[in-house]
């Protein structure tokens, strides 16, 4: 039986850790935890805010750094529930991500971005119903 998502597995290439640790670290306010010292010879970094972990793995050898050779998924995301969602969003942009709203979620307010790599991330926010229970 399946009781939670341990974590969220996002690819990155390799020498991007730095990028990765100001836009997790510091835009989204994540902490970063330390890898398995087996698991820290791969590169990448492990991040999490409370129960959500999102771990950036290096996908490709080096020297695979240059243009086209590192493809982020342009369709699968992790959707990370927030509050107070505009601030969220003004918080990435002041970081120097881009947002771009989407109402195509009823019952959430909710905007997308992109990671320094180019992995697409939801961010959303459930709207209270009148009788008090999210929708």
């Amino acid at each position: 039986m399946l009781t939670a998502v341990d974590h969220v597995q996002l690819a990155a290439p390799p020498g991007s850790e730095d990028l990765l640790r100001r836009y997790y670290a510091g835009a989204l306010g994540m902490t970063e935890i330390p890898k398995p010292p087996v698991l820290a010879a791969r590169g990448g970094c492990w991040f999490r805010a409370g129960a959500v972990h999102l771990h950036l793995g290096i996908e490709g050898a080096p020297g695979d750094e240059g243009p086209g050779r590192f493809r982020p998924a342009k369709k699968a995301h992790p959707g990370l529930r927030v509050t107070d969602i505009e601030a969220f969003a003004a918080r990435l942009e002041a970081h120097g991500a881009e947002v771009t709203w989407d109402d195509g979620l009823p019952g959430h307010r909710r905007f997308y971005s992109e990671d320094p790599v180019g992995n697409r991330l939801e961010f959303l926010e459930p709207l209270v119903r009148a009788y008090g229970r999210d929708s």
